[in-house]
C-alpha cells in the first residue's frame, strides 16, 4: 500500500508517493499559487497528487490518502485551515474537503512541524521511539511532540507551539507578541543576531574574517569562530546554548520523552552541537534528577521530513491523539 504526502509551503508544495517503510517511490514541486486562491491552490494539490500515482504506475485503489502538512493553525479533526500568516487570504479554509472533491480519496491535514516531527519519529532520526520531542531550528523554533506512538496536537490542534515557553521572563520581543520566548533566545534568527551584536561590539573578533560583510552572516558564524577560540564568538555560542538547553530541559521536565530530536539549518554543527547540549542538561540532572536521561539526536530526514511526515498521518495508529 501507499500513502501520498504533501507539503504545503508558502513558496512550493512538495509532494510524494510514500510506501510503507516511509520510502518516497514518485516525488514532485510544484508552485504554490497563492495568489489564486485556496481552491485553485487545493486544485492544483489534488492534480498533484493524482499525477504522482500516474507517474508511479500505481493503481488508485492501493493508495491510502492523502496527507497534508500545513503552516499555520489547523483544525484537523475537520481538515480545516484556521490561518496561516505565509498562505494569504487563508481563513478557515476547508482543504480536506476541496481535495477529496478532486480525487475521491480520504485526506488528513494537520500542522507542519508536527507532520515532521511525525515522520522524524516514524522513519527518521526517531525511529523505534514511543515518545519524542522534535524541536526544528529556524527562522523560527517550531516541534511536535510524539506520545505513545501518536502524533499530540492539544485542544482543537491547536498545542504543541514549542517555540513559544518563555525561558526569560521579560526578555526580547517574540514575533507572537510576548517576550523571552525560546524562539526569541534559539532560532536561527535569534543566534545571527546576538552575532551581528557581537561584532559591531568587538570590531577585532575573527567573526569579521569569517563574515567580512556583516548582512551575510548566518548560522555558521559564531559556531566556526568559537570552535577556532575567538572569545566574542564563544560569549555568543555559550549563550544560545545556555537558552536553548533551558528550553531543552523543560521539554524534558514535561513530557519526558525518550529522545528530542533536533533539526534545522543549526544543526549542521552536528556533535559539537550536540556534545555542548549534553553536558549542559547532563550536568542539570536533564531536569529532574533520578528520572531517565534523555537522548538527544540530529534529524535525518532532512527536506523531506514534512511530505513523509504528512503521509505518515493515516498509516496504520500513527494519526494524531
Amino acid at each position: 500500500m501507499y500513502t501520498i504526502g504533501l507539503d504545503l509551503g508558502g513558496t512550493f508544495i512538495k509532494g510524494g508517493l510514500v510506501d510503507d517503510g516511509g520510502k518516497i517511490v514518485a516525488k514532485s514541486k510544484i508552485p504554490t499559487r497563492i495568489q489564486a486562491g485556496p481552491e485553485a491552490v487545493a486544485a492544483d494539490m489534488a492534480a498533484q497528487a493524482l499525477a504522482l500515482i500516474a507517474d508511479a504506475g500505481v493503481k488508485k485503489e492501493d493508495v491510502r490518502g492523502i496527507g497534508i502538512g500545513s503552516p499555520g493553525a489547523i483544525d484537523s479533526e475537520n481538515g480545516i485551515v484556521n490561518y496561516a500568516n505565509n498562505l494569504t487570504g487563508w481563513i478557515d479554509v476547508p482543504l480536506a474537503a476541496y481535495i477529496n472533491a478532486k480525487t475521491g480519496l480520504g485526506v488528513k491535514v494537520s500542522n507542519d512541524a508536527n507532520v515532521a516531527a511525525l515522520g522524524e519519529t516514524m522513519f527518521g532520526a526517531g525511529k523505534g521511539y514511543e515518545n519524542a520531542v522534535m524541536i526544528t531550528l529556524g527562522t523560527g523554533v517550531g516541534g511536535g511532540v510524539i506520545c505513545n506512538g501518536r502524533l499530540y496536537e492539544g485542544n482543537e490542534s491547536k498545542g504543541a507551539e514549542l517555540g513559544h515557553m518563555v525561558v526569560k521572563a521579560g526578555g526580547a520581543r517574540c514575533n507572537c507578541g510576548r517576550r523571552g520566548c525560546l524562539e526569541a533566545y534559539a532560532s536561527a534568527t535569534a543566534l545571527i543576531r546576538e552575532t551581528k551584536k557581537a561584532m559591531k561590539k568587538h570590531p577585532e573578533s575573527a567573526m569579521w574574517k569569517f563574515s567580512p560583510d556583516i548582512d551575510e552572516v548566518d548560522g555558521r558564524t559564531s559556531f566556526e569562530c568559537a570552535k577556532a577560540g575567538d572569545a566574542a564568538a564563544a560569549k555568543v555560542v555559550d549563550d544560545y546554548l545556555y537558552y536553548l538547553a533551558e528550553g531543552l530541559l523543560n521539554y524534558c521536565n514535561i513530557f519526558r520523552p525518550q529522545v528530542i530530536i533536533l533539526g534545522g539549518g543549526v544543526c549542521a554543527q552536528g556533535d559539537y552541537l550536540i556534545g555542548r547540549l549534553d553536558d549542559i542538561m547532563s550536568r542539570a540532572h536533564y531536569g529532574y534528577r533520578g528520572a531517565p536521561a534523555v537522548k538527544l539526536v540530529i534529524a535525518t530526514l532532512g527536506n523531506d521530513a514534512g511530505l513523509i511526515g504528512a503521509a505518515s498521518l493515516i498509516m496504520g495508529s500513527a494519526g494524531a491523539l
